[in-house]
């Protein structure tokens, strides 16, 4: 079944929905007052102009995946999300050499999400996080599938390797997807795609349009390495802590699995991801190993803003997913508005921006991760 088209939230995505629905003629409202790392409405657009590659919406002629009007209006905005993207990355901050870069972007520090939920969560937070990385999880590792075709040499084999242990090896159910399904259906959530997208803020969707748009631009193929090598470096430490979150409140083998497969995978996946992929890649097409380097700063930070806003929301004693229209209406089903206990050594504030998150104990990785949206 595929996903139901989402309420728009303001300008951007009303005017994307008129002419997905009606016809209407589509330009793009002003950007001026917008910030394109985490607004709200600007994601929730993109999201939908993404979306449209994947599983397209229920009831939306598929023919508008190739709509002039639409590939316009998405080219505006992601040129202004990756030159938002762009403008706060330093790479002197960095060696140039990618794979000494990606060692370094990989001790980042940023918000502990998966830490806070492996000490002190409860089944309200797993299912809010789950909610959270269901928009990247559920359709885990297609996004950078789109770069096999455009890869060569070692490069093209360590990505077929690495793309095939994330679709479970052709296994019916084994695929990384089907297992967070799984997992989703377990915690009593819905595991159909798009479902919590009308939940979803904008500092998640952008960690989903983060990859969409690299997987998407054939000149972007060198941040999409970027951004995978990163996932796969970064992924053990915090799936095994949302392992132990699992664990310890109990009761939940589907969740506990999810975890323990993208552990035992990304064990090896790290080194084949910095050796092989990046390292074949590299030394395939040199001239892009700057791209790589910024694909992966770029998921470290927009992974921060994510964790940061999901913690903050915690500390504060709510829920960090948008309100529901059931809620308003005092009609909702599953309550995930308690908060986590207060955390007395955890820093709310937002990292440098020269120091991104990435895998420590924030998660730079985190669709597979607790902070990243990880393939796994």
């Amino acid at each position: 079944m595929r996903p139901l088209l989402p309420t728009p939230r303001g300008p951007i995505s009303s005017a994307l929905v008129a002419h997905l629905t009606d016809g209407e003629p589509l330009s793009v409202p002003s950007l001026r007052s917008v910030d394109p790392l985490v607004d709200d409405d600007f994601h929730l657009a993109l999201w939908c102009c993404y979306e449209l590659h994947h599983h397209g919406f229920d009831g939306i002629d598929d023919d508008l995946e190739w709509d002039p009007d639409v590939l316009r209006f998405r080219r505006t905005l992601e040129s202004v999300f990756e030159g938002a993207l762009r403008a706060e990355h330093q790479p002197s901050a960095v060696p140039d050499h990618p794979q000494l870069a990606l060692r370094v972007i990989a001790t980042w520090a940023g918000p502990p999400l998966a830490a806070t939920v492996a000490e002190r969560g409860e089944l309200v937070h797993l299912q809010e996080v789950a909610i959270h990385r269901s928009a990247y999880q559920l359709k885990e590792a297609d996004p950078h599938t789109w770069a096999i075709p455009r890869l060569s040499g070692l490069g093209r084999s360590a990505m077929v390797e690495i793309q095939t242990d994330e679709y479970g090896g052709g296994v019916p159910g084994e695929a990384h997807s089907e297992l967070f399904a799984a997992a989703m259906e377990e915690l009593g959530l819905s595991s159909e795609l798009g479902h919590y997208v009308d939940r979803l803020p904008g500092t998640t969707l952008a960690t989903d349009n983060l990859v969409a748009m690299f997987g998407l631009n054939r000149r972007l193929r060198g941040a999409l390495v970027g951004h995978l090598a990163l996932f796969e470096m970064c992924s053990v430490t915090p799936m095994s802590r949302y392992l132990q979150a699992a664990r310890r409140v109990g009761g939940l083998p589907a969740l506990s699995r999810f975890y323990e497969v993208h552990v035992e995978a990304d064990a090896h996946h790290a080194e084949l991801a910095l050796g092989r992929l990046v390292g074949g890649f590299v030394a395939s097409e040199p001239e892009l190993g700057a791209d790589v380097i910024f694909g992966a700063a770029a998921l470290a930070r927009v992974e921060a803003r994510f964790a940061h806003h999901v913690l903050r929301a915690w500390d504060d004693g709510g829920s960090s997913l948008r309100p529901s229209l059931e809620a308003a209406l005092g009609v909702g089903t599953i309550d995930l508005t308690r908060p986590a206990p207060p955390a007395e050594a955890r820093q709310p504030a937002a990292p440098e921006p020269s120091a991104a998150p990435t895998e420590g104990d924030s998660e730079t990785n985190g669709a597979d991760a607790g902070t990243v949206p990880s393939p796994g």
